[in-house]
């Protein structure tokens, strides 16, 4: 079995989905109908991953059978899967950063755009859905834009090619219960596949004070997702997928802590911390209608896409008053409808021409009612009866990109890809740009390969988290704006240099070495200012971000072996919009110094190892980190020239290593397919981290990692 990572660092292809060794034995014995549905499915597979290219981009894949043979298996949510890649840093709320960015991840179901949504704490694509996963980061081809820090795009399972299913119940520590179920077969030329899971447990958001059970974070989830495809002739099919998310939080607590602003709200002045009740709920919700044609040098596919996401926020009156100044019911919601279209045209031997269509639009609502106190100029209460503010608004956004690229190969061992790629959007603001590539690969040796790309990058603010808000509601409030300026978020422009190499050695151990360089104006970055736990974008001016990445992967018989290092700087100066969110002393060093960002992590480390023996496996990985960003506090006494009482992000949280362990055994039942029982330990060492200590350039709270958990699975399979 192959591991979990599999590094391409200039990947020329895709690789073609693999087909159920029995059932394609079958099909080679069969002239029938089954062995032509089968033999023209893989085609069209294949003709469909034939349309992207990943040429010059640094690639990892991992597969279904890798993320099951790792602690947890697919009981995890996606964002741990991706954290198996080199430089991926983990962050409170279910983030993730790639390559020092805060988000800017698009992700894709067979190659198909999903619009993004507003969730921040749930996953709402469930790793049993997905046949492999592959994540392209770099300097990427023409084909690729809108969202370039990383692009995740899911091979779904197939009823056809891989029938059968499994129902499973997995749980253990911090009142985990998760039972699933996934399923997929055929009829003729009609396939299908779907998978659905519960799960509720008592660790919902990280810890906000590194207890193994923080006060008030209950969570209840629901995954859904259905694929259905149709082969209508040798040259045609239809698919339709559609999935669900649903999540409900407790946002957790500290404890023993009281009112710091010393207001009297209704006649109330203190409020123990362990009583706040917030809750929030997020809902994701899309649709794909997608059509394949195939045929001779051509193969196209073209999808509609349609999307649903919400988040509703509400909060603790009077408990969040008293400690923030404010109490505000929140709700978000978005609506998105995409047509997205590509294809790929192979001219002669040396040129495969590829060119798309993306158009989106999408609506936003942004409804928030807020308690807050009046006040005078100073700041000084004039009653301690509440008012409310309403602050309701909605927009709409359009996006057009199209591309044209050449794959061109100028000798056996080299190939070029260039192209040139254009996009415009319109919203809050609005930006255009016609963004040049290009890419080499260089196969120096049988078993060297060298890769080198330039991208130019056009990325919109994340319209779906933009409010709107109009802080001069707000003035001569508990809750006023820090500064008066309040421009809208601004669309990111960048340079991104990418050079790379990867050698293998006698087919079992593969290195790679991959460096990079971004410079960005206008660079997006997000940030959590207020009780709701809502992203807000702004943009610092100017920004750089470089790096270096190494990984190993070593496969041999039943042991496989990967590690997983980087090292990065990620800095930016001069924030230029959504100011009011900031303090003026911040405002005027940032204008004035490069700061790092608050989601750098200077270095970062995964690896793990599997073993299989006979039916039984045995698993363990680890996540290192240097640490995210914190305020630098100085002593006391000492200011900044600004005025200020600390440097934005000036200092790092402690290194943290967490490690994981893993087993498996698969009982085989005579004529009732297998069982199969999972243990895991989940930071095995119970090691105290802290991901956030709640300073930093829009941190809201401080959040630690998981505590040790135990937990205990069974699967059944159903043929």
């Amino acid at each position: 079995m192959s591991y979990p990572i599999l590094r391409r660092a200039a990947a020329l292809a895709a690789a073609a989905i693999p087909v159920s060794p029995a059932l394609f034995a079958q099909a080679a014995d069969d002239s029938g109908p089954l062995a032509t549905i089968v033999v023209t499915a893989q085609r069209l597979n294949e003709a469909r991953s034939g349309i992207q290219t990943q040429t010059g981009a640094s690639t990892y894949t991992i597969t279904a059978e890798a993320v099951a043979a790792t602690p947890g298996g697919d009981n995890t949510l996606l964002n741990q899967v991706v954290m198996q890649a080199p430089e991926v840093a983990q962050d409170s709320f279910g983030q993730f950063h790639i390559r020092g960015e805060h988000n800017g991840l698009q992700y894709r179901i067979n190659g198909i755009i999903l619009p993004e949504g507003i969730s921040v704490f749930g996953q709402s694509l469930d790793p049993r859905l997905i046949e492999s996963m592959t994540l392209v980061t770099g300097a990427l081809p023409a084909e690729y834009g809108l969202r370039t820090a990383g692009i995740i795009d899911l091979t779904t399972k197939s009823g056809l090619l891989e029938p059968g299913g499994a129902v499973s119940v997995y749980g253990g520590s911090h009142g985990t219960i998760q039972p699933s179920a996934n399923y997929g077969g055929s009829s003729g030329s009609i396939s299908y596949f779907v998978s659905g899971d519960f799960l509720r447990n008592d660790l919902g958001i990280e810890s906000p004070d590194g207890s193994s059970n923080p006060i008030h974070d209950h969570t209840t989830q629901t995954h859904g997702f259905g694929y259905l495809e149709d082969i209508l002739d040798s040259e045609n099919r239809v698919a339709v997928m559609l999935g669900s998310s649903v999540g409900q939080f407790q946002i957790p607590n500290q404890y023993g802590l009281e009112p710091p602003l010393g207001l009297t709200v209704n006649g109330q002045a203190t409020f123990p911390s362990q009583n706040l009740d917030e809750h929030q709920r997020e809902v994701t919700q899309f649709g794909v209608l997608s059509w394949q044609h195939s045929a001779g040098a051509l193969d196209v596919q073209t999808s509609f896409t349609s999307r649903y996401s919400s988040l509703t926020f509400i909060p603790d009156f009077p408990g969040d008053l008293l400690f923030t100044g404010i109490a505000q019911d929140a709700f978000k919601q978005n609506v998105a409808y995409a047509l997205q279209s590509d294809g790929a045209y192979k001219l002669n031997d040396t040129h495969t021409l590829r060119a798309g269509l993306f158009l989106q639009s999408d609506h936003s609502i942004s409804d928030t009612t807020s308690q807050v106190l009046l006040t005078d100029s100073a700041g000084v209460p004039l009653s301690d009866v509440p008012t409310s503010i309403v602050d309701n608004g909605g927009k709409t956004e359009y996006i057009y990109s199209a591309y044209l690229q050449d794959e061109w190969k100028l000798a056996p061992a080299l190939t070029l890809n260039y192209g040139v790629r254009l996009d415009r959007f319109t919203a809050f603001t609005s930006a255009s740009q016609t963004s040049p590539r290009l890419n080499a690969v260089w196969q120096v040796l049988p078993d060297t390969t060298v890769h080198a790309g330039y991208s130019r990058y056009l990325s919109p603010p994340p319209f779906e988290l933009v409010g709107g808000k109009d802080i001069a509601l707000f003035e001569n409030t508990t809750s006023p704006p820090l500064t008066p300026q309040a421009t809208a978020p601004l669309a990111e422009r960048a340079n991104y240099y990418d050079i790379g190499i990867q050698q293998k050695f006698a087919r079992a151990l593969t290195l790679g070495l991959d460096t990079y360089y971004k410079q960005s104006v206008n660079l997006i970055d997000e940030g959590q200012f207020g009780a709701p736990i809502i992203l807000t974008p702004f943009n610092y001016r100017y920004g750089k971000q470089y790096g270096v990445e190494f990984a190993g992967n070593y496969t041999t018989g039943n042991l496989s072996v990967y590690l997983n290092l980087a090292a990065q700087s990620a800095k930016g100066k001069e924030i230029d919009s959504a100011q009011f969110n900031f303090a003026p002393d911040d405002l005027a060093y940032i204008a004035n110094n490069y700061i790092h960002l608050d989601h750098e992590q200077e270095h970062t480390a995964s690896g793990g190892v599997s073993y299989l023996w006979n039916d039984t496996r045995l698993s363990a990985d680890f996540l290192y980190g240097s640490g995210l960003r914190a305020d630098l506090e100085l002593p006391p006494g000492e200011l900044t020239p600004y005025g200020g009482t600390g440097i934005p992000n000036g200092a790092s949280l402690p290194v943290y290593t967490q490690i994981n362990f893993g087993s498996t055994h698969v009982f085989h039942i005579p004529n009732a397919g297998t069982l199969t029982a999972r243990f895991d330990v989940i930071n095995v060492f119970d090691k105290v981290y802290e991901i956030r200590n709640g300073t930093g350039v829009g941190v809201g709270a401080p959040q630690f990692g998981p505590r040790r958990g135990f937990f205990f699975g069974l699967s059944k399979s159903l043929d």
